[in-house]
């Protein structure tokens, strides 16, 4: 007669195998619904430099079109769209970016050199803008003076090579998520041995295909609005060249009353 107990244990045993050794009996994790298969994980370097350093190579290699959300203190949210065309142009569009927020501008960084261009003139602007147009700032990379400089648009653009340099004078830890990130967010501060910061101090987010998905910067705080798209060829200017130079970030000033004859004349 068969041991009735000792077939049973002998089938517990297995199952009981399989469950411990569960890795083992299945070489893939289970896709939830909201997921979509993924291959099989790379491991990555362990220190956030090394983390944070891998995602913005991935991001300094994508070209996209993308809509961010910049919310600064004291102004209504805006819109940012950032453009990385396929030959390496880009473009930044920023509204209420000069003048105090009195003007929209946009930056463009082509083969024949970096561009200002200003859009439009928001309403209430104590003083009209040029007009609509581009102006030619210098060679391509240029920079700009520090009293006309966005700041928006070095996150998409010349920050990113500092960011993949180990050897830059930062600090970076991985830091908790801001409201409506992806992926993995990372404090970055200058360290002690540096005089100036070479990028702006904050949160920045990516996500694992190195997307900018957040931002906390003193600038405001940027946030991916919608799933990037395709990029085109090249950046297109958006607007003629014409003789010009960069706006300032402050607003004018008031113009003041123009005193009386007879307050001008002295006794």
């Amino acid at each position: 007669m068969t041991d009735v107990r000792g077939a049973w244990g002998y089938k517990i045993a297995a199952v009981t195998g399989c469950l411990v050794t569960l890795a083992g009996c299945t070489t893939q994790p289970p896709v939830l619904p909201d997921q979509t298969p993924s291959g099989p994980a790379v491991t990555g370097p362990a220190d956030p430099w090394g983390q944070l350093a891998g995602r913005v190579a991935a991001l300094r290699d994508n070209r996209y079109v993308a809509a961010y959300t910049l919310s600064t203190r004291g102004r209504p949210a805006r819109t940012v769209t950032v453009t990385i065309a396929v030959d390496g142009s880009w473009l930044v569009v920023i509204p209420g970016g000069a003048l105090g927020g009195g003007a929209d501008i946009a930056l463009a960084d082509t083969p024949a050199g970096l561009y200002e261009c200003a859009t439009t003139r928001a309403p209430g602007a104590l003083a009209p803008t040029s007009p609509p147009g581009c102006f030619l700032v210098g060679p391509r990379n240029s920079p700009l003076p520090s009293r006309d400089d966005p700041r928006v648009q070095h996150v998409f653009t010349d920050w990113l090579r500092v960011l993949t340099n180990r050897e830059a004078a930062l600090s970076v830890a991985a830091a908790a998520p801001l409201p409506g990130s992806r992926g993995q967010c990372y404090s970055i501060e200058p360290n002690s041995a540096a005089l100036d910061s070479p990028v702006d101090p904050g949160i920045y987010c990516f996500d694992e295909r190195g997307t900018l998905t957040a931002a906390a910067l003193a600038l405001g705080t940027l946030a991916l609005a919608a799933a990037p798209a395709a990029a085109p060829p090249t950046v297109s200017l958006p607007g003629p060249v014409v003789p010009g130079s960069p706006l300032p970030l402050a607003a004018p000033p008031s113009p003041s009353a123009s005193p009386s004859p007879s307050a001008s004349r002295r006794p």
